[in-house]
This record gives C-alpha cells, structure tokens and sequence, in this order.
C-alpha cells in the first residue's frame, strides 16, 4: 500500500481531532472574555475575600483549574488562565490544587482594595500565645473549610499539654468552625465552654434569608465523620447542624455574649454577660460581620428596624423601607417585594449601583419595571418615626412605613482584637 495513503489514513482524523479542539477552545476563551468585559463593566472586578492569583509566566493554558471551580470564576484567556468573574469566587482553593504546574496562589485584597486580617500560624494560633482563630474571622468562610479549621485548632490546642484547674479551652462562637471545634473537644475529653451570642446555631449562616443556597462539599467532622452535604438551602444545614448537637448531647450556652478577654498567668479570663471563665486557650470561632453598621439618624432605636431579613413573609402586606447599595440589600428588597401586597423602597446613597451581582441587577430592574418596587438613588434616611420615614434625596420625602431593614454592611471586630493583643494585617493581594 502506497506509504502516503497510509500516512494521510492517519493523519486525516488527527487533524480534525486538532481542528476541532482548538474550535471549542476558541469558543471557550470568546466567553470567557465576555464575561470578564461584563464584570469590568458592571464594576464587579473585586473579589470578596480569598481568591486565586494566576502566574502568567508557570500557566500551562491546560484549563484545570478552570474546570475545577464549581463557580466558574475562571476562564482562559490568551492561552491563560484567569479570574474572570471575582465576585463570585468563595476562595475553597480547589483552582489552586488543580493546577498540575502550581502556577496558582490563593491571597487576600487586592493592591487597591485590602482586607483586614487577624494573623493566624499554621497552628491557627493567633501572635499571643494561647489565643487561636478559626473560620470566617480568619479569613475562611466556606462552610466545609471552617469546619476543617475549627477541628484542626483543636488538635493544636491538644499538642499544648499543661492541664491545670482552669478549663482547657472557651470555643467562641456556634458557627461551622465552632461546631466542628465543639466535636473535636469532646472527642478529645477537654475541659470547655462554647459560647454562642445568639439564640441558635449556625454563625453567618444564621443571618442568611429564608431558603438561600449554600454551597459546600464533603467534610470530616469528629464524632460523626464524612458527611456529604452539596447545594443545601440554610434551613436544611442548619437543621443537619442541630441534628449532629442533639444526637451528641454537644453543650451549647447561647445568649451569651463575650465581652472581654483577659490574659493571667497559665490562661485567660473570658468575661460574658453572665459570668467569667478561666481557661489556658481560647478559640475565636466568630464571624467577619461584627456590629451591624448603623445609620445614626434619630428613631433608629423604634423596634421596626432591624439589620438582616430572615423571613420574607413576616413583610407581608406592610410598607417596607431597604437601606443599601450591595446585594444583600437588592436580594432583600426584590425578596420582599415578591410577597403580596407588600409595598418596597429601596434607598441608596449613591447615584447608581457599583459592586452588584449581574442577576441581582436584572431581578432589581424587573421588581421595579413591575411596580413592585421603588428605587430611591441618592438617598439617605433622615429620620425614622412609628408610621413613616423620612428620606433626604434633595428634597424631603415622607414614606408611610411599618418597617425597615439596614443592609449597611457591619463592622468588623477589630477593636475587639487589638485589645486582646492580637495582631490584625492589611492584606493588598498578599498570603
């Protein structure tokens, strides 16, 4: 047989394989150029806490990392990788361990945006000795994550030794981090409290809107083991998490709240609102969300105003003002605004949206297209009383009102830290 027919026998069906592999990259990198030119449009160019940063110069191109990330923040472009949608990057790492020529590195901030960071060693113990960080505070607040670290921070509590009188470790916080710190205590047999300020479990995931999506994967806690979890709603997580705490008999004092921690000699004084502890460790399982930042306008303490929506429904047919400009106030507002005979404004101080998620975008315009809600922008709250609202935007609008919700972000609990001694970083797109 002719030698060049067996050579085009073979090389025919290499080449479509070649062609069209490099069409379907094409096409790949297409869309991901156009999502990345609609986040720089939209302003969503800044990711929210921990995220991957892309070596251009080790980036093989191979698309691993891309198709590890379950949100799609990635994307190829140019033959490399790159964050192509920030604002939706949880920063679980997996980009990162996909990699096959490490050219990946998970930082915190960016150069024009930082975040503050208390700073935590491998051991998640904090610069003052004794003190440990797990979960969200510490920059950490994936659900299967801070479970990691919550049990992690106990096997370092455990390698310190010196048992005393004093209990072994105050757990602060009832959170993912907390909870799975709470079962490493007791599969340890540690002297401890764990101590939550509010009246249920969960952390962050407690102050979630009714039927929210959370996203999480499989994750080994002590005492239960592997458990696999997924997309779960949060009322489905936390009742797997209240599950877990009735069949371990896991003690739990809410409503109490830490006030102060004090360093003595061999541990700590950890006062509450109730009363004091004695510990050699303490383990800082508290969330990033600090104080709710307040608007400081008279009739900001009328009972009607609170800081987080959690049940929709309980809006149902009132007159209801939302205060905020990011996506937790926009989801409030066109959740709210969904329930009948419910009357929503929503006011925000700027004259238009910046750092918005594209589909909150498109929800918010089609609640207001419909009459089910108004948008007030380049507002803010004047004044507060029983039956209305004041708004300043020019001139002064009264609004009938029976209840408002601030959705302002909150302040971070830094003063707590640096009082403890704890040493809090800025962190401009560094480790």
């Amino acid at each position: 047989m002719n030698p060049l027919l067996i050579w085009a026998a073979y090389a025919a069906p290499l080449a479509f394989a070649l062609l069209f592999h490099v069409h379907c990259r094409r096409r790949r990198e297409l869309a991901s150029v156009a999502v990345m030119q609609q986040s720089v449009e939209t302003g969503m160019t800044e990711p929210p806490s921990l995220h991957p940063v892309v070596n251009p110069a080790l980036c093989c191109g191979a698309g691993a990392c891309v198709s590890a990330c379950p949100e799609q923040a990635l994307g190829i472009v140019n033959g490399k990788a790159r964050l192509v949608n920030p604002t939706v990057c949880i920063g679980h790492g997996a980009c990162a361990a996909a990699c096959p020529v490490e050219a990946i590195k998970l930082v915190f901030g960016t150069e024009t945006r930082g975040i503050d960071i208390p700073y935590v060693k491998p051991t998640f113990e904090t610069n003052v000795p004794g003190i440990y960080i797990a979960g969200e505070l510490g920059g950490m607040g994936l659900v299967r994550k801070a479970a990691e670290q919550g049990r992690q921070a106990i096997d370092s509590v455990v390698k310190t030794g010196n048992k005393g009188s004093n209990l072994d470790v105050v757990i602060v916080g009832a959170g993912p981090a907390g909870l799975s710190a709470t079962l490493g205590a007791m599969e340890k047999k540690l002297r401890f409290v764990t101590l939550e300020q509010e009246d249920s479990l969960g952390g962050t995931v407690y102050h979630y809107p009714r039927n929210k999506i959370v996203m999480t994967q499989s994750v080994v806690l002590p005492l239960v083991g592997k458990v696999r979890l997924g997309e779960i709603t949060k009322e489905a997580l936390l009742a797997f998490w209240q599950g877990i705490v009735d069949s371990v008999g896991m003690p739990i004092a809410f409503g109490e709240r830490v006030e102060k921690v004090t360093a003595e000699a061999g541990g700590f004084v950890v006062k509450t609102n109730r009363t004091e502890y004695r510990s050699r460790t303490v383990l800082l399982a508290i969330g990033r969300r600090g104080t709710p930042r307040r608007l400081g306008v008279p009739g900001e303490e009328l009972p009607k105003i609170v800081y987080r929506l959690v049940d929709p429904e309980q809006y149902r047919g009132q007159h209801v003002l939302v205060v905020g400009g990011g996506d937790s106030a926009i989801e409030a507002a066109v959740t709210i605004a969904a329930e009948e005979n419910t009357s929503v404004t929503l006011s925000y101080r700027g004259e238009a949206f910046g750092r918005v998620k594209p589909k909150n975008r498109e929800r918010l315009v089609e609640a207001e297209r419909t009459g089910r809600l108004r948008l007030v922008l380049g507002s803010t709250v004047s004044r507060i009383e029983a039956e209305c609202v004041h708004l300043d935007c020019g001139e002064t609008v009264k609004l009938a009102n029976d209840a408002v919700i601030v959705c302002a972000g909150g302040i971070l609990p830094t003063p707590m830290l640096k009082e403890m001694g704890i040493r809090v970083e800025t962190k401009f797109g560094t480790e």
